[in-house]
């Protein structure tokens, strides 16, 4: 292996030597020169998670502070190499203790560190059974994860079997153990993948799953590999299965930030310890400068380094510079001069509803369940207001928050002649702090037609915030539902028919943000909405088997895909109309079809520098016109052989944004509840998706 040969171990060991001794420039060629290495173990085994480039930066800087302890310097990389594990793991271990302290109670946590697959490799694969291999990453345990992540880089010729062993603290004979064992892990997990995919499934996997929500937490883990390892019937769709390796084989490294690197040389290079650095001796008084160096440096350039403190697939390394990897034929000019960096959550995501104060029942946060609702004795829940209503009656919830302890029930439907309202008091803001709701129970579950919902923020639910089950006609406006274990509202079952989600933020939860998922109905529309730092997929069509309109809404800097468009069967395809909308950066692609066989409808949609394709149509006969692609990591897009395209960017379509600062976007709605009026990604010819937001 050229990365292990005689020569490089030389020059590594002379490297450290000179290093130890005080040399700046030897320890900046030994820094820069393993940067990718770490980055692409770190990358790998997290898939592109906003804490990468932060884990990244701590494990060299470790390294730095801790060189002149090193005894062996033939054995660098294989030291360096066991500090980016332990600093995984302590990432890992951080985040389940952060979500643990928040459930109390025993529960499953779900897997805090993303899929390395479907946020990374997903991107690069090309044929089916990568795309088998990268779903199958989530099905993966957070062990198996870290080694699939460190053995892909000795599947490619990076690290070789000792370092690997090194890493792991155990002997090559050992080691090799672990990785025949994580690789049959990975084979069940893609016997998993195919036992989903298939259509249709098994009679026994359709009845395990009736009451699955999507997520990929351990108990689903195990129920499903337990199923798959004891299903004749799907087993037998486990043959042919490629060995991992030749699949890891042909993909790529993932590149290192630019700002990355220039933080560390500025943190090696910069400061006034400099002069004792190079004069420094070997062992402490080189580990105390360099600790002094090290500490203030970094501090500076988490400021000047162009973004560098955000994760790399969240901002751009050098705003200013054209885009290098947009076509020729697409310009970008980018008006604002800093880099454009992800917004705090916006303060006026839902927006009381401008509606009369007048109402048929009262809830407030010092009521009553024993009142009578009136406004002079409002209810104390939501739970006996919604279990009280009758068709055509208005619920008003007064300002304040509402700490819920049991799951709220709707199951009152009103009529097309008498809709059921309940609304946010004009003027004020009802917070429903669901965080007190036992683990592994949805927060509110609505099986009732003819509602409207509006201006309610909706926050901490263990599981599912939201979910309308074979609902009909109801409309969900002016929401924010954040911080939830799993999905923020999500449609599903059959019979959901004719619903509107409407003008609403969807953030920071631990599945898709907004969901229409596993059922179908015709006539269900999605317009105006915002689903943005989800760990799952921004907007999440999957498995649903009719129709939904997607039309004006953004998806950014989700996890994995901005815009899943998935859906049905082939005999029940599911062919979405998907216009005006804005994907940016997501960590996987920016509009895709899952397989999706329907003739989708994809216009004046705009994808802007998401990890993986802007558009991954490689499936559907699509019809795509006047979209936008530009500067999407893995290329602008890929589509079917049947896909009709026209007056696209990537066909040489001139595409000029006005603006390329995400601020305004990402920032408060108007005071309406409409998304925010902004030029970032309008383009002067018309395509692409509509920016101007406004009332």
């Amino acid at each position: 292996m050229a990365e292990t040969s005689a020569t490089v171990v030389r020059d590594t060991t002379r490297l450290v030597g000179d290093a130890q001794a005080g040399d700046l420039g030897a320890l900046d060629r030994l820094v820069t020169g393993h940067l990718p290495l770490v980055y692409n173990v770190v990358g790998r085994a997290l898939d592109g998670h906003p804490d990468v480039d932060d884990i990244v930066q701590e494990t060299m800087l470790k390294a730095i502070r801790s060189l002149g302890t090193l005894r062996q310097p033939d054995r660098f990389r294989s030291w360096l190499i066991a500090i980016a594990y332990r600093q995984i793991q302590m990432h890992l271990r951080s985040r389940k203790m952060t979500l643990l302290r928040r459930h109390p109670e025993p529960v499953d946590v779900p897997d805090p560190a993303g899929d390395f697959a479907e946020r990374t490799t997903a991107e690069l694969v090309v044929t089916e059974q990568r795309r088998e291999l990268a779903e199958a990453g989530r099905w993966l345990e957070d062990t198996d994860r870290e080694l699939l992540a460190l053995w892909w880089q000795e599947a490619s010729g990076r690290i070789d079997r000792a370092e690997l062993a090194a890493t792991l603290g155990v002997a090559p004979k050992h080691a090799a153990v672990r990785v025949q064992r994580m690789k049959a892990q990975v084979d069940l997990a893609r016997g998993v993948v195919r036992a989903l995919r298939a259509r249709p499934l098994c009679p026994e996997l359709s009845h395990l799953v009736r009451f699955w929500d999507g997520t990929t937490d351990s108990v689903w883990r195990k129920r499903l590999a337990r199923h798959v390892r004891d299903c004749a019937s799907c087993r037998v769709r486990q043959g042919g299965l490629v060995p991992p390796e030749q699949l890891l084989l042909g993909m790529v490294a993932l590149p290192v930030p630019i700002a990355l690197t220039a933080a560390l040389q500025a943190a090696i290079h910069g400061g006034s310890a400099a002069p004792a650095m190079v004069t420094a001796a070997k062992g402490t008084a080189l580990m105390a400068a360099l600790q002094n160096k090290v500490l203030v440096a970094a501090t500076a350039t988490a400021v000047v380094g162009g973004g560098f403190a955000y994760a790399v697939h969240h901002s751009p390394a050098d705003p200013d510079a054209p885009l290098s990897v947009a076509p020729p034929a697409v310009t970008v000019t980018a008006t604002t001069a800093s880099a454009p960096r992800p917004s705090a959550a916006p303060t006026s995501a839902a927006p009381s509803a401008k509606v009369a104060t007048k109402a048929d029942i009262y809830v407030a946060p010092d009521g009553s369940d024993d009142g009578d609702g009136s406004a002079a004795h409002p209810l104390a829940t939501v739970a006996k207001a919604v279990a009280t209503v009758r068709p055509g009656q208005t619920i008003a919830l007064r300002g304040g928050t509402y700490r819920t302890t049991s799951p709220i029930t709707i199951t009152t439907s009103g009529t097309a002649a008498k809709r059921i309202t309940m609304l946010a008091y004009s003027g004020e803001k009802p917070v429903l702090d669901m965080s007190g709701i036992p683990a592994g129970k949805w927060a509110i579950t609505q099986r009732a037609d003819n509602w409207t919902v509006q201006g309610l923020e909706i926050t901490g639910a263990p599981d599912q915030a939201y979910v309308c089950g074979g609902c009909e006609n109801d409309v969900f406006k002016n929401l924010a539902i954040h911080g939830s274990g799993s999905a923020g509202l999500m449609l599903r079952d059959a019979g959901t028919v004719g619903n509107q989600v409407l003008d609403s933020d969807f953030h920071d939860n631990q599945g898709s943000g907004l969901a229409v998922q596993f059922g179908d109905g015709d006539g269900n529309q999605l317009r105006g909405n915002r689903a943005f730092g989800n760990r799952g997929d921004g907007i999440n069509l999957g498995d649903f088997a009719n129709a939904v309109t997607v039309q004006y809404n953004w998806s950014f800097r989700n996890g994995a895909n901005g815009f899943a468009v998935g859906g049905g069967t082939p005999s029940a395809a599911a062919a979405h109309t998907v216009r005006h909308n804005a994907a940016w950066n997501n960590g996987g692609h920016g509009f895709v079809d899952e397989g999706n066989p329907a003739p989708l409808t994809l216009g004046n949609n705009t994808a802007y520098r998401n990890t993986g394709l802007g558009f991954a149509v490689t499936t559907a006969p699509a019809t795509l016109r006047y979209d936008v692609a530009v500067g999407n990591t893995q290329g602008e897009q890929g589509l079917s052989a049947t896909a009709k395209q026209t007056h696209n960017s990537w066909q040489g379509e001139a595409a000029t944004f006005r603006s390329a600062d995400p601020k305004v976007a990402e920032g408060s709605r108007t005071a309406g509840g409409a998304l925010p009026s902004t030029t970032f990604l309008a383009t002067t010819n018309g395509a692409g998706a509509s920016m101007t937001g406004g009332d």
